[in-house]
């Protein structure tokens, strides 16, 4: 598939997209409009026309999308076909969690093997998921093809770990670390997640919403 370059915001909204299609998909539905998804997804049908002349052209005017044929374009597009190989780092209870609750193989990857410091927990599998000790972990990119890193370390072993990885030409890493890490002298992909984040956006809007009912009540009792 031929890539262009396209804003980070249409990339953010194409995950929506997927999982919207799914949904729709499992109801049973098997067209949809741009106007119909639009509504669903809160977005203005020019704006998912726009997203998706990026990639092509994937539906008919006055016939709108096929709900299946979609979905296959923009799992294509997010490269879920590719089935990377992934590692995770640090099998604390975020790495821990991930490895049970979490289908990697469902977005496209799959997790190769698990690397910690804890002797109890080195030479055991988890999920069928070997961990490997962290001293093992250079050796381990130079021998295998690997895509991905979890990162999940303890965050003050975060930059020296990514570190590490950009020096073995990791293409991506995904950081639970709660730093926020950048690798400006490679080319190395770094996505890095803070649940705080979220949580912090929704404490905004919280705000904002007793604040406007506070003022509305101040008002009518004026």
């Amino acid at each position: 598939m031929k890539r262009v370059k396209v804003s980070n915001n249409v990339i953010r909204r194409l995950p929506r997209y997927l999982r919207k299609l799914d949904e729709l998909s499992a109801a049973g539905v098997s067209r949809i409009s741009s106007g119909e998804l639009g509504r669903q997804l809160g977005l203005t049908p020019s704006q998912i026309r726009q997203d998706f002349s990026c990639f092509g052209e994937f539906g008919q005017q006055g016939y709108g999308y096929k709900v299946t044929a979609l979905r296959a374009e923009i799992a294509n597009i997010l490269g879920m076909d590719r089935g990377f190989a992934a590692v995770i780092i640090g099998v604390g209870n975020i790495g821990h969690a991930l490895m049970c609750n979490f289908n990697f193989k469902q977005w496209g990857f799959e997790v190769k093997a698990a690397f910690d410091v804890k002797s109890e927990l080195v030479g055991k599998e988890v999920e069928g998921i070997t961990v490997h000790h962290i001293d093992e972990l250079e050796s381990y990119i130079t021998e295998n093809h690997v895509d991905a890193a979890v990162l999940c370390v303890p965050k003050q072993y975060a930059v020296s770990t990514t570190e590490l990885l950009t020096s073995k030409g990791i293409n991506a890493i995904w950081n639970f670390t709660n730093v926020e890490l950048t690798a400006p002298e490679s080319s190395t992909i770094v996505e890095n997640v803070h649940f705080s984040d979220s949580l912090l956006s929704l404490s905004y809007f919280i705000a904002e919403d007793i604040d406007e009912k506070a003022a509305k009540a101040a008002r009518l009792n004026k």
